[in-house]
This record gives C-alpha cells, sequence and structure tokens, in this order.
C-alpha cells in the first residue's frame, strides 16, 4: 500500500481513471438532475447527495469484488449465435429502463397542465432515490468493468472513484439548478438520457457506439441551448429597459 504513494506508474493510473470516472459519471449526473428537478429545493440536495453516496457505495463494492465482477463478462446464453453475458443482460435492462423513463417523463412535460404541482410527497422522495439506486447499479458496472482494465490495484481504483465522486457532488448542484431554472433544458437532458439508453442497449447487443461521439453531441447540443437561453435573457432585459423609458416594445 505505502509502495504505492512513491510508484509513478499508480500515480498515472490514479489520474487516468480520475478523468475516465469523471467523464463515464456525466450520464449519472444528467439522470440524477433531471429526476431532482421535481423535488423542492431542499428534498432536491438531499436526494442528490443520497444518490450520488449510492454511487459511490456501488463502485467500492464492485472494486472489492473483482473476481465476481470479472464474471459478470463470461458467457451465460446465446441468443442466435451471440454470446451474452450478465454485464450485456445488465446494459440491456439498463437501457430499456433509461428509455421508458425518459419517455414518460417527456409525455409528463406535456400533459401535465401549467401551475400543477407535481406530487412532492414523502413516497415521490422515496421513488427518486429508488430509480437512482437502480440506474447507478448499471452505470457501476459499465465504469468499473472499463476501469479493470485500465489499473491492476484496487487502492488506485478505489481513489480514483471517490475523488470522482467528489468532483460530480459538486458539479451536479450547478447543473441541477440550471436545469430547474431553464425548463427548456430538462427536456434536452431528457433527449440526452434517450440517447444514453441506446448506447447501453447497443453496448448490451455488441454494437458499441464510441462514447466521444455520444459526448460531443451532447456537449454540441448543450452549447447550442446555452447560447438560446443568454439571447431569451438579453431579449428580457431589452424589453424591461425599453418599458422603463416608455420606448416601445419591440418583440
Amino acid at each position: 500500500m505505502i509502495e504505492l504513494l512513491t510508484d509513478p506508474g499508480a500515480w498515472a493510473s490514479l489520474v487516468t481513471l480520475t478523468a475516465m470516472e469523471i467523464i463515464l459519471g456525466i450520464d449519472n449526473i444528467v439522470f440524477i438532475s433531471v429526476l431532482v428537478s421535481k423535488l423542492p429545493r431542499a428534498q432536491a440536495v438531499r436526494a442528490r447527495s443520497a444518490g450520488l453516496l449510492l454511487a459511490l457505495v456501488f463502485r467500492i463494492l464492485m472494486l472489492l469484488a473483482l473476481t465476481w465482477l470479472i464474471g459478470l463478462t463470461d458467457p451465460v446464453l446465446s441468443v442466435l449465435g451471440q454470446a451474452v453475458s450478465w454485464r450485456d443482460l445488465i446494459l440491456i435492462a439498463g437501457g430499456l429502463f433509461l428509455l421508458v423513463k425518459a419517455t414518460h417523463e417527456i409525455h409528463k412535460e406535456f400533459d401535465e397542465e401549467e401551475g400543477v404541482p407535481a406530487d412532492l410527497s414523502g413516497r415521490a422522495f422515496i421513488a427518486v432515490i429508488l430509480q437512482v439506486a437502480l440506474i447507478d447499479i448499471v452505470f457501476s458496472v459499465d465504469s468499473i468493468v472499463t476501469a479493470i482494465g485500465m489499473a491492476q490495484h484496487v487502492p488506485v481504483m478505489i481513489a480514483a472513484v471517490v475523488i470522482a465522486m467528489g468532483v460530480m457532488w459538486v458539479s451536479s448542484g450547478p447543473i441541477g439548478g440550471f436545469i430547474q431554472r431553464h425548463p427548456t433544458t430538462k427536456m434536452l437532458a431528457l433527449a440526452f438520457l434517450m440517447l444514453i439508453g441506446v448506447s447501453l442497449v447497443a453496448d448490451g447487443v455488441g454494437m458499441h457506439i464510441p462514447r466521444g461521439y455520444i459526448y460531443f453531441a451532447m456537449a454540441f447540443a448543450a452549447v447550442v441551448e446555452t447560447v438560446n437561453v443568454l439571447a431569451k435573457k438579453r431579449r428580457a432585459r431589452l424589453k424591461a429597459q425599453a418599458k422603463a423609458s416608455g420606448d416601445p416594445v419591440r418583440g
């Protein structure tokens, strides 16, 4: 354990794994932000913290059970000549869950009457936590299986996971707040979840979609939405200034 502190290879693995865990955690942050956006601020903070804590616990437990986790990649059945492992089944189930959840939330955005408050009962809070825990398992399997191929020391993997979770906890607050303040971004986040769901199902059936393509599409759409939000703020400010000065307001 002590010798790892003076091993340059261990430090290089730590930096690489931490960066990878943060990147793979983007999916998790988007999902949690969408789920907690319907909760009051106090409950949203608690739900977000609980969700990320669950993700941390799942990842550490999986790292401590490497033998079992590596066994998840062994084929358990064959479908149309294609070998299927437990990891594939988990990814497919998680991807389908994301697709169903995102579709359901999109329908709610259109069907709910404006001004009607969402269900903010204790059961709603517990339901959010359970859904976060469920999808955490999927994202944990995906990221930890990838991490195993990049490092040889479990303490290095655990340190990388803890650091990445700290970064995700700090960044999830501003992201969740932004989604709450700008409802149009929630629809964009739901579209991201559908994209992530499709990629998980594709990975499960052996059709890997490079994450770089997905994250580039998400980043491009996020930049476009940010420009749109800034443009709306500018128009609102100009209208307010025109109204205050008595000039006619132009659309």
